[in-house]
């Protein structure tokens, strides 16, 4: 199983230093679901901060070889209708305590699952890199964040496009302690609010999710006397699981 949260991406760009102004992404959920029969997902972008945040919006698609081994297909350089998912705009301007949407077009087949990454980093403005400000602008702003900012964090998240025809099949067994979950459906599982406990809502480990792509199994070690307990997701569905054994 792929540890998906290995992909997430989190790229700091150092500038001087004292702490001021600055712009606070967020981009809410780090997993987005798109659905079967919708094409389109609205992804909400805040800024916390007390300056504007100038955000460049780039996509991968992530393609998966039998061992689970996922490797990057840049879509940015393709034309339009070569690419899957389609993200628009690709430059937000966010004010301070703003927020912009961007939206999300898939394009592409649906015969099985696919998986993308976006990035959502902020930047200093240039002259012609397609946020439509001038020299004067750019540097002004850059001088704003010189006086006050040490460094301007870039976030990326997930997206699961699921199949046309999403079915669901996953046998979960537990052994003496241990916890084997195999996903022998079409479209990811999720094990979310996985913990082992004592007892059920007792003494519980810290909380975690996981998602198990389709043709792959996940074992956790556990000990006989506790339990495991976590929400299955497979799409809309949700089912509550305490196991034992």
């Amino acid at each position: 199983m792929i540890n998906l949260c290995r992909s997430l991406c989190l790229a700091v760009f150092a500038l001087p230093t004292l702490a001021q102004a600055a712009p606070e992404l967020n981009v809410g959920g780090l997993y987005d679901y798109l659905d079967a029969g919708k094409s389109t997902l609205l992804k909400r972008v805040r800024n916390g901060g007390d300056a504007t945040a100038f955000v460049k919006v780039s996509v991968v698609e992530l393609v998966y070889d039998q061992a689970g081994s996922a490797r990057e297909v840049d879509l940015d350089g393709l034309a339009l209708e070569q690419r899957g998912l389609v993200v628009s705009p690709a430059r937000l301007i966010v004010p301070a305590r703003g927020m912009q949407a961007v939206r999300l077009l898939y394009r592409g087949q649906r015969d099985s699952e696919r998986y993308y990454r976006l990035r959502f980093i902020p930047v200093l403005p240039e002259l012609g890199d397609g946020f439509a400000v001038s020299e004067a602008q750019a540097e002004e702003y850059r001088d704003q964040l010189k006086a006050g900012v040490n460094l301007l964090a870039g976030y990326g998240t997930l997206l699961f496009v699921r199949p046309d025809n999403p079915h669901y099949q996953t046998p979960i067994r537990r052994q003496a302690g241990a916890l084997t979950v195999t996903n022998e459906g079409n479209a990811t599982v999720v094990l979310d609010h996985f913990r082992q406990c004592q007892a059920q809502d007792q003494g519980c480990e810290t909380a975690t999710k996981h998602h198990l792509l389709p043709g792959r199994t996940r074992q956790f070690d556990g000990q006989a006397a506790k339990v495991h307990q976590f929400e299955l997701h497979e799409g809309a569905d949700q089912r509550q699981m305490v196991l034992e054994g």
